[in-house]
């Protein structure tokens, strides 16, 4: 038996950054995977997660992980993809470290990923959204770090973790406001800020607190916030927006769906795919080519844009026995004969 935990240190902090040169982001995705499966695990080989053994990860254990995402988590058929990536890039891994285990791991990598549906993106009205960033209260510290981030997560479109991952000296005040954020494969980008972030933000830096944490958003003990910190922030402020705005309530929030209203909001308002793209940190046009679908705007001008073909005026008339008896005006009539 191969003990796993440490094989997959070795992964995480030596193949991952140092031999792939994969960025922080993708560690952190890969890392947040394998907690979710040697959780999994756990519960279902009844054993501490730091005794797991590698020939307990065989491809039927793989194949209910991926189960458990999708009922269990709710997770879509893309989560689910991303989950079995990074399971078989560390099973790739694990092929040369541990030859003895090669038919489990061949089991395994040769798992398919699942087909997902091309959905229309999920997205926020302005009144929605605009009922959510006012849920803070900022009467309090928590409610200001919250407005702030709220804030900001939308006016920059950010992926959660890039959030979480912004620095104090990222964020510049002055002269003119701006953030820089460190994107997917190591890609930055620096974005101006709305009057209303930066006042929002300058209202958290001043009750931050002289913690020496770099980083530019805190829970309440003083460390990083976290990916589900924020996310249960955001879901406790949608269900306070809902009272005011309760279309909120059949809605699926998250902070995602944060960053797709965002770049909506910029494609409505340039009609330029390209800026949405550059807005967003995107290395391909065709991930942005998703919102046209979304915004009834660009069809509309297109629609507009366009003669319609006449139509043919003409009234139809029946030249059947039961077709005609079949007429409303004919059942009227036999109702009154009735009668």
């Amino acid at each position: 038996m191969t003990p796993i935990a440490p094989h997959i240190t070795t992964f995480l902090q030596q193949r991952m950054p140092v031999e792939c040169c994969a960025s922080y982001h993708t560690c952190e995705s890969y890392a947040y995977a394998f907690k979710l499966l040697f959780a999994y695990a756990s519960d279902r080989l009844k054993v501490p997660p730091s005794a797991l053994q590698l020939e307990q990860i065989d491809a039927p254990l793989v194949l209910g992980f991926l189960t458990h995402l999708e009922t269990e988590r709710g997770n879509g058929a893309n989560s689910r993809n991303i989950r079995l990536a990074a399971i078989k890039s560390f099973m790739h891994f694990m092929e040369y470290r541990v030859p003895s285990a090669l038919e489990q791991i061949r089991r395994i990598l040769a798992i398919p990923t699942k087909k997902a549906d091309t959905r229309l993106v999920r997205h926020l009205t302005v009144d929605e959204m605009q009922a959510i960033l006012d849920a803070p209260a900022p009467e309090h510290r928590d409610g200001l770090r919250d407005r702030a981030m709220l804030h900001l997560c939308f006016a920059g479109g950010l992926r959660v973790s890039e959030l979480i991952g912004l620095r104090l000296d990222d964020l510049k005040l002055q002269p003119n406001a701006s953030v820089l954020v460190h994107g997917k494969g190591r890609r930055e980008r620096c974005l101006p800020l709305w009057k209303q972030t930066t006042s929002a933000l300058r209202a958290w830096l001043a009750v931050r607190g002289p913690v020496l944490a770099p980083e530019l958003f805190l829970n309440a003990r003083g460390q990083p916030m976290t990916r589900s910190g924020f996310e249960y922030i955001l879901r406790k402020h949608a269900r306070i927006a809902e009272q005011r705005c309760p279309s909120l309530a059949t809605k699926r929030i998250s902070p995602h769906v944060l960053r797709h209203t965002c770049a909506l909001t910029v494609l409505q308002a340039t009609k330029d795919l390209r800026k949405v793209a550059l807005w967003l940190g995107h290395a391909h046009m065709q991930t942005t080519e998703m919102y046209t679908r979304a915004d009834p705007s660009v069809k509309l001008e297109a629609l507009e844009s366009i003669i319609a073909p006449k139509l043919r005026s003409g009234r139809f008339k029946a030249t059947d026995a039961l077709i005609a008896s079949l007429n409303p005006r004919s059942l009227m009539r036999s109702e009154d004969a009735s009668r």
